[in-house]
């Protein structure tokens, strides 16, 4: 299947998914958590209660509602007691509390509003420099009676949106921030819930425009996805020319390992390792794998480690993934560390689709 084509479809147990294929290759995939995940997932937001700060850690632990508790890092100024709105950050790793923030983010497809920080932006992608003048236009107009301490950054989707579109897109999401922000109460309690798959899918993969967009129960089916997933689940991960990486969760760290395979070529172990950390990112972010990683390269000279780590950023900044490389380890591993942005593809599948 040639083109962009995003799928919109829903699991057996009525949870949505969403699925991007670009030309026959699965780019991305996502997938809303199972109901006992509970509601404090990423970009959700809750009116909290302060606990008591926890020394050593930096934070403090807030009571999120509902025997839902979170923890927030940046406490620092905050009295135990204290209610105010917070987001969840990132997904909480087994046995500990949602990571949650003061900083919030309000997103839509065309824009983002950051209460705290004012002013506004226009994503550097946008280059052209009449649509530069354009949205910085439609900004101004848009944040022309917005409270003082409001934010907004236009997205790179802008490039494609109306003026009016854009215009009312603004104005929806700085009326829903604003009323989050002067939330008050006493009481903790969920404000505003996790954006579903499909949301996520409307509002982060505009750009560019999909060339096709299935939508229904036969969507993924339609698009070859439950074809695509077993190579994308495997821990076996070709790179090409016979060489391989396995690509494997444990309990403390992801474990990758590359290998050359068959291939016996001169400089095998170099295009290995290039395969490899530029397929990584996507790979991780289709599995849902995050936290601490250590990558054991094909045999690699620490000359070569410059050049590797440069593919590495590239790799990186096409993906659009948060992920940073921490550094090498004396037996020559890299060493890399990426946000839980989302859960284990694996675990989210697993009792839905048995046979994968």
């Amino acid at each position: 299947m040639k083109g962009r084509v995003v799928a919109l479809d829903a699991l057996k147990d009525g949870r949505r998914v969403a699925a991007l294929v670009v030309d026959g290759q699965l780019q991305d995939l996502l997938i809303d958590p199972r109901a006992e995940a509970g509601p404090a997932q990423p970009g959700a937001v809750f009116l909290a209660r302060v606990g008591r700060p926890m020394k050593g850690l930096g934070g403090a632990m807030v009571d999120l509602g509902e025997g839902t508790t979170g923890f927030l890092r940046d406490a620092k100024g905050l009295a135990a007691g204290a209610v105010l709105p917070v987001q969840v950050s990132t997904v909480a790793e087994a046995g500990k509390a949602p990571p949650v923030t003061r900083r919030l983010l309000f997103k839509s497809r065309y824009a983002i509003v950051t209460p705290g920080k004012p002013g506004w932006n226009i994503s550097r992608q946008i280059r052209e420099d009449e649509e530069v003048v354009r949205l910085n236009e439609l900004a101004a107009a848009g944040m022309a009676r917005a409270p003082a301490d409001m934010g907004l950054i236009l997205r790179s989707a802008a490039v494609d949106g109306a003026d009016a579109t854009i215009t009312e897109d603004i104005a929806a999401l700085l009326s829903l921030a604003t009323d989050i922000m002067a939330e008050a109460g006493s009481k903790p309690a969920l404000l505003l819930d996790a954006p579903d798959a499909h949301l996520l899918a409307w509002r982060d993969w505009a750009q560019p425009v999909p060339d096709q967009v299935l939508n229904g129960p036969t969507a993924f089916e339609d698009a070859g996805i439950w074809d695509l997933l077993p190579q994308v689940l495997a821990a076996r991960q070709p790179l090409g020319q016979g060489a391989f990486a396995f690509v494997e969760p444990t309990r403390a760290l992801v474990a990758v390992d590359v290998n050359t395979g068959t291939d016996t070529s001169p400089g095998a172990a170099l295009k290995a390792n290039v395969a490899a950390l530029r397929a990584l990112p996507r790979v991780l972010r289709l599995r849902g794998l995050a936290g601490q990683i250590t990558v054991d390269l094909a045999p690699a000279t620490k000359r070569e480690r410059t050049q590797l780590e440069q593919i590495l950023r590239a790799a990186v900044k096409a993906d659009g993934s948060e992920l940073s490389l921490a550094g090498w380890t004396p037996l020559g591993h890299m060493e890399l560390q990426r946000k839980r942005d989302r859960h284990p593809t694996q675990e989210l599948l697993r009792d839905a689709l048995p046979d994968l």
